[in-house]
């Protein structure tokens, strides 16, 4: 899923990639929203926020939101960074040391819910910017494995596009095109529903574990980089089993 890339990527790469990774997004997304009531996968509405705090000059609040924009913005940044650097030295691995630093906050912010972070406002503000730190991450991280492909924290381009392909299938005629454009909407739809399918997971778990339920994302993507370890290796073997025949 993570390995493949330029003429070596195919669309089921990416279909694996964005089911499991918009399904974190969306067990990311309700939990921020039911423990600190704040939008954590993606930024637009908090622009919103950020200026309506400035009107109403609540600057403490609207500080707030900046931070929350400019975490998102740093994670991608540092995601970006460590892949270029780490890809110069071993490209098959510039992937993992993002995953790691998101799991690494998962696993943080879980603990932290033995610390009642909600009687403090600044540890809630300061648990959302790492949530949008992790989430910007892994949205720069699927962008760059997918060839810009892929986006699994938010949904808005997404049914733009989505709308857009729906309109042309009253128009494509050529098999070829209209297979690929098939293609395109199923990849979306599966975005989609299990960024929805996270939403509802996270959201009748959440009364049971809070916090600790960003455990379950932590284990998706532990197995994500299982599953593209076993499956290197399963071609590495079958290649090397090809080359003595």
């Amino acid at each position: 899923m993570f390995r493949h890339r330029g003429k070596g990527r195919t669309y089921t790469h990416n279909l694996k990639l964005a089911s499991i990774l918009s399904g974190v997004a969306g067990i990311v997304n309700i939990t921020g929203v039911l423990e600190l009531h704040t939008l954590t996968t993606n930024v637009t509405g908090h622009f919103a926020f950020f200026s309506e705090e400035l009107v109403l000059r609540n600057y403490k609040m609207a500080v707030a939101y900046l931070f929350y924009i400019l975490f998102f913005l740093f994670g991608a940044f540092v995601s970006s960074l460590i892949m270029e650097w780490v890809s110069k030295y071993k490209p098959q691995i510039s992937y993992v040391i993002p995953i790691f630093i998101e799991i690494s906050i998962f696993l943080a912010i879980s603990i932290s819910a033995f610390l009642s972070p909600n009687k403090c406002p600044g540890f809630s503000i300061l648990l959302s910017s790492s949530l949008l730190f992790a989430m910007g991450l892994q949205n720069a991280l699927v962008t760059r494995v997918s060839q810009s492909v892929v986006r699994t924290t938010h949904l808005t381009g997404l049914f733009t596009d989505l709308g857009i392909e729906l309109s042309q299938l009253f128009f494509y005629r050529d098999r070829p095109a209209r297979i690929q454009l098939n293609k395109n909407i199923f990849l979306k739809l599966a975005i989609i529903s299990c960024f929805f399918l996270g939403c509802i997971i996270g959201g009748f778990s959440y009364p049971y574990f809070g916090l600790r339920m960003l455990v379950l994302p932590v284990g998706l993507l532990l197995f994500t980089l299982w599953y593209d370890r076993l499956l290197f290796r399963y071609y590495y073997l079958k290649r090397k089993f090809r080359s003595y025949h």
